[in-house]
């Protein structure tokens, strides 16, 4: 692996766990009032409907970004529905 590779790889895994304090913020208020279902429906349906073509990718820091956001955003979306009023 090159080095861009190396560190494109570092980025695709450490975004995604971006989402852990918001996840945190919503399990620490037991509310999830601020952040629009709208929004994190959108935004889990598109990365469900990308996952495919991460998969398929031969890109590795395409590949692993995919899995790795698609689970960590899975979790953004039930916490969210699971802590709305």
């Amino acid at each position: 692996m090159t080095f861009v590779e190396i560190v494109g790889l570092i980025g695709a895994i450490a975004m995604p766990f971006w989402n852990i304090p918001l996840i945190l913020r919503i399990w620490k208020r037991k509310s999830s009032e601020d952040i629009s279902a709208v929004w994190v429906t959108g935004i889990w349906i598109c990365v469900l409907l990308m996952l495919p073509s991460s998969i398929y990718s031969q890109d590795p820091v395409l590949k692993t970004f995919g899995i790795v956001n698609a689970i960590s955003f899975t979790f953004v979306f039930f916490t969210v529905l699971k802590y709305r009023k």
